[in-house]
């Protein structure tokens, strides 16, 4: 059975506030780990849906086939990104988490070059576009970028073979059940250490930790 577009759709507007963002990491608990203040999560976690960035230097687009010169305005092509912000001093940390969800009709390669277009793109510095109530908080970009890789349960298994060979942290989403029972997810399958032992830059492959001014 194919991922449907509604189940992506869903996922992507529960994804786009604190609240369902928040969620959507407790199934991935080492990243959990970052979110500065779990009693004010609400001022924590800003999420921006379909993000746009300027970027600082000249980048490749493998999906216009050009250069693209620095200070042109790009859209990203993940679902959401998370700033992490400190609620006491009303700034961004140093780790922002890129969301991407398996689309419909979406395969492994197509999935895993998005992420790869996003490393090429944010290599050489970058400043994003912020809603109007978050415009005081600096648009630099972080020094930490992190992905979390979202899959359903009907999506392909080379998917998720894939994204396991690579090292890259993924979740398989699934709308809880009536019961409320909880769904499992990958990270469960994997026997991660506990979030409270894990090094965020122990894991393979997931993006660059220095940015360039």
């Amino acid at each position: 059975m194919a991922v449907k577009p509604v189940q992506y759709e869903t996922l992507l507007s529960t994804c786009s506030d604190y609240a369902g963002a928040m969620a959507l990491l407790r199934r991935y608990r080492p990243y959990l780990e970052v979110i500065p203040s779990m009693r004010r999560p609400q001022e924590s976690i800003v999420a921006l849906p379909l993000p746009n960035v300027r970027i600082r230097q000249p980048a490749q687009s493998s999906q216009a086939g050009m250069t693209l010169s620095a200070g042109t305005a790009v859209a990203l092509p993940c679902e959401v990104v998370l700033l992490m912000c400190d609620p006491e001093w009303k700034i961004k940390t140093g780790v922002e988490l890129f969301i991407l969800i398996h689309r419909p009709h979406e395969d492994f390669s197509d999935l895993l070059m998005r992420w790869r277009q996003i490393q090429l793109l944010l290599d050489g510095g970058y400043e994003w576009f912020l809603p109007a109530r978050h415009q005081h908080l600096l648009s630099e970009g972080a020094d930490t970028l992190r992905p979390l890789f979202v899959v359903f349960p009907q999506s392909p298994d080379r998917i998720i073979k894939g994204l396991q060979g690579a090292g890259l942290p993924t979740i398989i989403y699934a709308e809880p059940t009536e019961e409320g029972e909880p769904v499992p997810s990958l990270t469960d399958e994997l026997h991660l250490d506990e979030a409270a032992d894990f090094d965020l830059s122990e894991l393979d492959d997931i993006g660059p930790s220095d940015q360039s001014e």
